[in-house]
């Protein structure tokens, strides 16, 4: 896949990184992922296995939420690990100096496993992950904070003021295109109208990226399980904005296998109220806003991943508008 982010690295700088570490000799070196932000290579050495994971050079070319996002992978990593059960890599190295490479990068434990979108699995398989990715959904909404938003964008007192940050950010990323968004500022629109809702959410970590690709596979003869990968867009916010890729073609109320296995173990059930929609509302429209913005800086009208964002905008933020258009009638 073409990528207009991932930096080229050289053996030499990938030794050097790994000299850096103490993480021994290179013995052989691939790209890894089909990830179209950073670069991310599978490194063998005379010491182990390891991922190796760089960000991009040029920050032009990037959204806003996604300055310095590296370091807040590292970070949710280390939070995941501290406060829930749930599986991820150990980070054994990681270096924010460019003293050694121009741009952030780290290391990592290589993990068993395939990416689950290219898992084959039975009807009955397929549905013990769904229920599973419910169950470590609501493993990290259990993890709380006092601030909300971004890490590399600056935190806010309450969940009205960070959304209404991250949506006038992305406005201002399409700007910068030559574009202009309707649909961007019909949601802020919506944020400002339901501000009194919004402000009195707690914050939770939110993944807001767990789709197939970033979720490993182990399969054995008689179990399965399940490992989460690329944290990177994670935030303290609104837990419903988590919904919007469970069960992704499915409105709330009709999740029903994440719901049931979501609200066994939750701090807090999800019983699909009008306020509790108009939240998972605002949680789809900001996945088409991302697509939207992605759209301009991911690709050309010549790429597959254009048109991709394009239907799912569509289909996002239609549902969106149609549920905040509703509102608590």
């Amino acid at each position: 896949m073409i990528s207009r982010t991932k930096p080229d690295v050289s053996a030499e700088q990938i030794q050097t990184m790994f000299d850096n570490a103490c993480l021994g000799k290179i013995k052989s070196y691939s790209k890894l992922g089909d990830g179209e932000y950073n670069a991310v290579f599978d490194v063998v050495t005379d010491m182990g296995k390891y991922v190796l994971k760089v960000s991009p050079l040029d920050k032009t070319g990037i959204l806003t939420y996604e300055q310095d996002m590296m370091r807040g992978e590292v970070f949710w990593y280390a939070q995941v690990r501290t406060h829930t059960d749930v599986k991820v890599p150990y980070v054994y190295y990681k270096d924010f100096s460019h003293t050694v490479f121009p741009s952030d990068y780290f290391i990592m434990e290589r993990m068993d496993g395939e990416q689950l979108n290219n898992a084959k699995l039975s009807a009955e398989e397929q549905r013990w992950c769904n229920e599973e990715i419910a169950r470590i959904t609501a493993k990290f909404h259990k993890v709380s904070n006092d601030k909300f938003g971004y890490l590399q964008n600056g935190l806010y007192d309450n969940w009205y003021l960070a959304l209404k940050s991250m949506i006038e950010n992305l406005i201002q990323d399409i700007e910068r295109t030559g574009r202009h968004t309707r649909r961007g500022k019909k949601l802020l629109f919506y944020a400002e109208k339901y501000k009194d809702i919004l402000k009195n959410v707690p914050a939770s970590m939110v993944n807001c990226d767990l789709w197939y690709g970033n979720i490993l596979c182990v399969k054995n003869e008689d179990s399965l399980k399940l490992i989460i990968i690329d944290p990177e867009r994670t935030f303290w916010g609104d837990c419903m904005f988590d919904f919007a890729n469970l069960e992704f073609d499915k409105m709330l109320d009709k999740k029903e296998t994440t719901l049931s296995a979501y609200n066994k173990i939750a701090k807090t059930t999800v019983n699909c109220s009008k306020e509790e929609m108009i939240r998972f509302a605002f949680g789809i429209g900001y996945l088409a806003l991302v697509q939207e913005a992605e759209k301009y800086y991911r690709y050309t009208p010549h790429h597959f991943g254009w048109w991709r964002n394009v239907l799912s905008c569509m289909f996002l933020y239609k549902n969106s508008f149609k549920i905040l258009n509703r509102g608590l009638k």
